[in-house]
């Protein structure tokens, strides 16, 4: 049960010292992700939904990567620079977790990297 890094050039590259995601037995802990292109790294889109949906769009693709799926994950975690959007987040992360949605907390914060309005880092399992 060793500890792996999660690295995808699908996903947006860590812009500090941090890895995407580290996986260890069944366990997947992903970094916060913000709305990002993977292939060019600037921020994408204006509105809080086509942030959100950057962001998980990102999310996918780095459990894809370590061989999981969003059914995999158990808890997520939301900043928002402005939690007045909220509503707006929440109609497009519905559309992920449709079903047996994961644990969550969302928290308000007065800032987050490039500017962006909102981040996600969540844990996954899979046995």
């Amino acid at each position: 049960m060793g500890r792996e890094v999660v690295r995808t050039s699908g996903a947006p590259q860590a812009i500090g010292p941090y890895s995407q995601g580290v996986k260890a037995g069944g366990w997947l802990f992903l970094s916060g992700q913000i709305p990002l292109h993977p292939g060019t790294g600037k921020l994408v889109g204006d509105s809080m939904e086509e942030q959100t949906e950057r962001v998980l769009e990102n999310v996918k693709t780095l459990l894809a990567a370590a061989g999981m799926s969003l059914e995999d994950v158990v808890q997520c975690t939301v900043y928002m620079t402005d939690l007045s959007e909220f509503g707006s987040m929440n109609q497009v992360y519905a559309r992920y977790f449709p079903k047996d949605p994961p644990a969550r907390v969302t928290v308000g914060v007065a800032s987050l990297p490039k500017g962006a309005k909102i981040e996600i880092s969540l844990v996954a399992f899979h046995s």
